[in-house]
């Protein structure tokens, strides 16, 4: 599996896996209707500063993380980043991937941190993987995530530091 640029002909497959979690909303805060050109815009559109990738094993694409400044002007030095795994390959280090490899690119592009805004708690894969390499949890927003079944549940921010 390698790490790279999105390309154009890759957004059929981007678009499936997206749609795939967020049709299941469990573990994305993204509306579940979310539709193809609402997901474009809002996976694509990174600014100057960002970055889409995707990872590829030798048939397809099957994952994607978008990265770029958290904040607009005194904030900007803060990166995000969000990521989403196929269903079918989730557990094999296809978001371990993601992540070394995002977190590599905002540091060669001049970012200081890098936090993440809504991590669902009950996403506890990706609240290990975080917690593994250097993010902490510095708060949680309660009841901030309606899951499917109607059950509220809270909404992590994590943060990581290296400069």
């Amino acid at each position: 599996m390698i790490v790279r640029d999105f390309q154009e002909r890759d957004w059929p497959q981007v678009w499936t896996i997206i749609e795939q979690v967020v049709r299941a909303g469990d573990t994305f805060p993204y509306p579940r209707d979310l539709t193809e050109e609402q997901a474009r815009a809002l996976w694509l559109d990174n600014g100057p500063r960002g970055r889409v990738a995707v990872a590829v094993d030798e048939r397809a694409v099957v994952g994607t993380a978008k990265m770029g400044p958290n904040r607009p002007g005194p904030g900007q030095h803060v990166a995000t980043a969000s990521y989403m795994v196929r269903s079918g390959v989730r557990g094999q280090g296809v978001g371990r991937a993601l992540v070394v490899d995002s977190l590599a690119w905002v540091r060669a592009n001049g970012y200081a941190a890098m936090q993440f805004n809504a991590v669902v708690e009950q996403n506890v894969g990706a609240v290990r993987l975080y917690e593994e390499l250097g993010f902490r949890i510095i708060g949680t927003v309660p009841q901030a995530h309606q899951l499917p079944d109607g059950r509220r549940v809270g909404l992590h921010v994590m943060h990581t530091a290296w400069a």
